[in-house]
């Protein structure tokens, strides 16, 4: 039986382009924001597409949902997996966990299966990540 592995790493995050949708001073209201993330570590991925879409609660509270495509390597295997993200905000932050979409993997990562998550304070320049996962290597490998 495979044993998860635990691995973790930092990511960077660069042109945040959000859209309200619907009303946009309404409260509550929502918004659909796209990111590019970078991640280094166990996660090694230059540039991620992410989409989020937004329920802002108050001024600078709420809660979001999004996917996240990671093409890269994850601990030195090259391929692909989509994260699907869930989180919360406040003036102070954002605390989010992910989960690996069942299926997702690909090339060195098919069968790939994990969650995770971070906890982002507002002002830093980059996040800190932990991610455990089980590529499923009793089966074909």
């Amino acid at each position: 039986m495979p044993t998860p592995v635990e691995t973790g790493g930092r990511f960077t995050f660069a042109d945040w382009e959000e859209s309200p949708v619907g009303a946009a001073d309404a409260v509550p209201r929502l918004a659909h924001a796209h990111v590019t993330n970078a991640f280094t570590g166990g996660i090694e991925a230059p540039g991620t597409a992410c989409d989020y879409t937004i329920a802002y609660i108050g001024e600078n509270l709420g809660s979001y949902s999004g996917m996240e495509l990671v093409t890269g390597g994850l601990d030195g295997r090259k391929g692909s997996f989509v994260l699907e993200e869930r989180g919360t905000f406040d003036a102070g932050g954002t605390v989010c966990r992910f989960e690996v979409v069942a299926g997702s993997g690909t090339g060195d990562l098919a069968g790939l299966t994990g969650s995770g998550g971070f906890t982002y304070r507002h002002g830093d320049t980059s996040v800190e990540y932990r991610f455990t996962y089980d590529l499923g290597l009793g089966s074909d490998g």
